[in-house]
This record gives C-alpha cells, sequence and structure tokens, in this order.
C-alpha cells in the first residue's frame, strides 16, 4: 500500500495534505492493528509469569518501531479506562520483530496494574523513542551488575545481548540482586541456565524480608569481590539503592547507574509556595516537600512529562528563579536560570519557572 511508505513523491505529498494522519491510522488499524502512518506500535502475542506480581509480555513491533540497545528505556503509552498514560520500561531484543517487557507490579500504579491484569494477547500498546547510556562497554572488561527488585529488567537485556553475541563466554560478569522473597527472583531459569554453560558468569541473590534475611547493599558484601578497579559496574533500583552503590564502588573503572523511584528526603517543610508560570501568565499554589509535577497536577496544570523519575527529561523546563531541592539525593539549587526536572525535585521557596 503506497500510503505505508514515506518517500517526496508529488501523490505521498498529496495524500498527507489532504487526508489527516490520524483518520488513516483509524483506517489502516481497521486492516491490520500494526499498520500506521507514523506511529511505532506492537501487539502483545504472549504474556508469562515472571515472578511474584511480575509478567513478561513478548510483544510483536512494526516498522516504525525503533529498536533500542540493551539496557536502554523506552516510553510506553497506553490507554486506561479512556486516559492515555505514559511510563518508562527497559525492553529485551528477542529479535528483528520481537521484545520482552518486563513490569513488576507497582502499588496503585495505573499502568502496571493494567499491564499485569488487563492486558491480554492482542493488544496493541504505543512506544517512544529509546534512551538512556547504560549501554555494553566496548572493551572486554569485567562487568559487576548490581540490581535491585525491577532494577533486574536493564540487567536482563544486556545479559541476553552478551548471550546473544557470543561475549559471555568472554567476560567476567558478576550480578547481585536483592529481592524481598524467594518468589520475586525474577529471570530464575536463565540465571541458572547462563552459570551452567558459561564458567566466567556467576550471580548472588539476596532474600530481604524472608525468616533468615539477607543484608542489603554493604560494604562486606563488596569487600569479598575481586577486580573491582578493573570493572565496570552498573547499578538500578530505588535512589537510595543506587546512591549506596556509587559510595561502596568509588574505585570502579566506570560506575553508571539508573535510580527508578525516589527515596523520601528528610524535610520538615510544611505549607504551600506560590510558582508562577512565566509563559501562561498564571500563579498556582504547590505543597512544599513534594513533586513539583504532582503539585501542577494537582492545581489542574499538565506539563509534558514521560518516565516520572528524573531519566527522560521530558518534563525539564527552566527555572527562572527560586529554591528546589533533589528528591533523588537531597541537594538543594537556589541558582536562578537551571534547568528543573519537575518530576524529582521539590519547591523550597515561592518559584518562577517557563511554563
Amino acid at each position: 500500500m503506497f500510503m505505508l511508505k514515506k518517500s517526496n513523491s508529488p501523490l505521498n505529498f498529496l495524500v498527507e495534505s489532504v487526508v489527516d494522519q490520524h483518520s488513516l491510522n483509524f483506517w489502516l488499524q481497521k486492516v491490520n492493528p500494526l499498520w500506521s502512518v507514523d506511529q511505532a506500535l506492537g501487539k502483545i502475542v504472549q504474556k508469562d509469569n515472571t515472578a511474584e506480581e511480575m509478567v513478561s509480555l513478548t510483544i510483536e513491533v512494526n516498522r516504525h518501531f525503533k529498536m533500542g540497545q540493551a539496557g536502554q528505556h523506552h516510553p510506553v503509552m497506553v490507554d486506561v479506562q479512556g486516559a492515555r498514560y505514559e511510563r518508562t520500561y527497559s525492553l529485551t531484543q528477542i529479535d528483528a520483530q520481537h521484545v520482552l517487557l518486563s513490569v513488576k507490579k507497582v502499588e496503585q500504579g495505573k499502568v502496571s496494574n493494567w499491564l499485569i491484569n488487563q492486558a491480554q494477547i492482542g493488544d496493541v500498546l504505543e512506544f517512544g523513542q529509546p534512551y538512556g547510556d547504560m549501554l555494553l562497554p566496548k572493551q572486554n572488561q569485567p562487568m559487576i551488575l548490581l540490581a535491585a527488585g525491577s532494577g533486574i529488567t536493564p540487567m536482563y537485556s544486556l545479559l541476553t545481548a552478551l548471550t546473544q553475541s557470543e561475549q559471555l563466554r568472554e567476560r567476567k560478569v558478576h550480578v547481585m540482586y536483592w529481592v524481598k522473597h524467594y518468589a520475586d527472583f525474577a529471570f530464575k531459569s536463565y540465571f541458572k541456565q547462563w552459570a551452567k554453560q558459561y564458567p566466567q558468569f556467576s550471580y548472588q541473590v539476596f532474600y530481604t524480608q524472608e525468616e533468615n534475611a539477607d543484608a542489603r547493599l554493604n560494604v562486606a558484601q563488596v569487600d569479598v569481590l575481586t577486580d573491582i578497579d578493573q570493572s565496570i559496574v552498573y547499578a538500578c533500583g530505588p535512589s537510595g539503592f543506587v546512591q549506596q552503590a556509587e559510595q561502596l564502588f568509588a574505585q570502579a573503572q566506570l560506575f553508571q547507574s539508573e535510580a527508578f523511584s525516589m527515596t523520601p528526603v528528610a524535610n520538615d517543610d510544611t505549607g504551600f509556595v506560590n510558582v508562577t508560570l512565566s509563559k501562561s501568565n498564571k500563579v498556582v499554589a504547590i505543597p512544599r516537600g513534594q513533586s513539583i509535577l504532582v503539585g501542577l497536577e494537582h492545581a489542574n496544570v499538565k506539563p509534558t512529562y514521560g518516565c516520572r523519575m528524573g531519566v527522560c527529561h521530558k518534563c525539564v523546563c527552566n527555572k527562572v528563579q527560586g529554591s528546589t531541592q533533589d528528591m533523588l539525593n537531597g541537594q538543594q539549587n537556589s541558582e536562578p536560570s537551571n534547568p528543573l526536572k519537575l518530576c524529582v525535585s521539590s519547591a523550597k521557596t515561592d518559584l518562577v519557572i517557563d511554563l
């Protein structure tokens, strides 16, 4: 069908000028749910339980889908009860047409609960462009992968890429993985298989809420490791876990991390601050100590956002003046004309921002 091809032909120009793309997409998807003029779409073709309250969705993608590199994240858009939501997930490439999306349930999480409990085979999801810098190194340095909870998903993506390229036969890789209970161990069969198949691969799993609970990440666990100064260390998990990892692995050749949730910063602030929106000439009051993005949303202001965890930068805007606090690390910023991540920043004083 000519309309599925992008070209500069007069016919294509005429079609794009006369026919609305949304209308074209609507009628194309009546024929095939993955057909689109411009949307990156994927259809769920398999749904498996990966661990307790965690599922893995095998997704067939269309030609507009841009396959990210192992370890990167994709924005995922879903419609839940008539409302459209965007969340960010790490995907694992299976082949040229299929990816794996693994989702851990988040309490009161609209998207994770929908994907786990309601999404069915045949449902179609929309995807954004991949992003993220936690990629496989080009050199053959040893790797230490640290994961807590659903932070295992980008690590699984990296490990799958290593097995597909046969690099796991040569590269020394050690995984340290913290979960609450035995049933939370995701991708268990793969880890066992890799440990048997590849002598250079090893892993440890720590269960922090079982009867004989293992310790959370600490100095003693790090002291038994070797060659840290020659290793590349990746960490993914809650922000407190990532901060601890960065301190304990300061001697690593390279440390890269991604935090997917906020650890509350000790903050005695109460009351409200006024936020002046310079572009819309509006002033709204939001609570101190709360994410600015959430405060604005409660005030019926709808800024652009993506991951809601400070990674994708979609919510970044210019802070003209005022003082804010980073909810991931507690650092305060009172400098004028600074980029501000709305989703992981709280207001310490009245603000003026370019929205």
